[in-house]
């Protein structure tokens, strides 16, 4: 049996304000398209496609310092985040630990197009599937609320690509969408857009078996 460990290292980000019934009632086919196609609409467009604006506050500093602080990593170390969007993490984690070599990848040209002042070179455009590094290069893998916009078979490849260029089994922390209850399922239905696979936390520990996934993860779970 493959081990994997639960950790929430996310405690420190403010809890988003969502109004639920207001993305039930807007979901349609049309939204879900726009949605999928991760661009301005979806970053920085009306609400019911996405965020609603994206922008750099500070919030991923503290996440940052728990990173840093929770792996152990020391100057010099490579850090990847799969799914970096804007790479606001990638930013927080360079504006902590400048001596750290942190990248980024994400599918959203948009998304990169829009980073930060300064780290558009740490930042390129591929696919969680296909990770264009060698084995056992990385000393972290990074991927937050990214992986679950996957169908099931495409998430397992994504997980065995972690694991290949992870120098250390274990050194991973991914998060992704879950529920523990009926009404929580129902709720996330009703406002997700993007999201190919998603299941109860036993549903997910059987695809982090199949991909033979060694890493920390932790669960998205919306609330009322």
């Amino acid at each position: 049996m493959v081990v994997c460990r639960e950790v929430n290292l996310l405690t420190s980000l403010p809890k988003a304000r969502r109004d639920v019934n207001a993305r039930g009632y807007d979901k349609t086919p049309e939204v879900i398209a726009t949605a999928k196609k991760f661009g301005v609409e979806y970053f920085d467009g009306d609400r019911k496609y996405g965020y609603g604006g994206y922008r750099f506050d500070g919030r991923w500093q503290p996440v940052a310092k728990s990173l840093i602080k929770f792996f152990g990593l020391k100057r010099r170390m490579r850090v990847l985040d799969i799914g970096c969007a804007k790479g606001f993490l990638v930013r927080a984690l360079k504006l902590e630990f400048p001596k750290l070599e942190v990248c980024g990848i994400d599918i959203s040209r948009y998304a990169l197009d829009n980073c930060p002042p300064g780290i558009g070179h740490l930042l390129e455009q591929y696919s969680a599937t296909e990770l264009p590094y060698m084995d056992n290069l990385f000393d972290l893998v990074i991927s937050i609320n990214t992986l679950h916009n996957l169908p099931r078979p495409e998430l397992v490849k994504a997980l065995r690509e972690i694991e290949r260029v992870t120098a250390r089994s274990g050194n991973a922390y991914i998060v992704v969408d879950s529920y523990r209850t009926p009404e929580e399922k129902a709720l996330f239905e009703k406002w997700c857009l993007t999201a190919e696979f998603h299941g109860y936390p036993h549903e997910w520990l059987a695809v982090f078996e199949e991909a033979g996934y060694t890493g920390y993860y932790s669960w998205n779970i919306l609330t009322e």
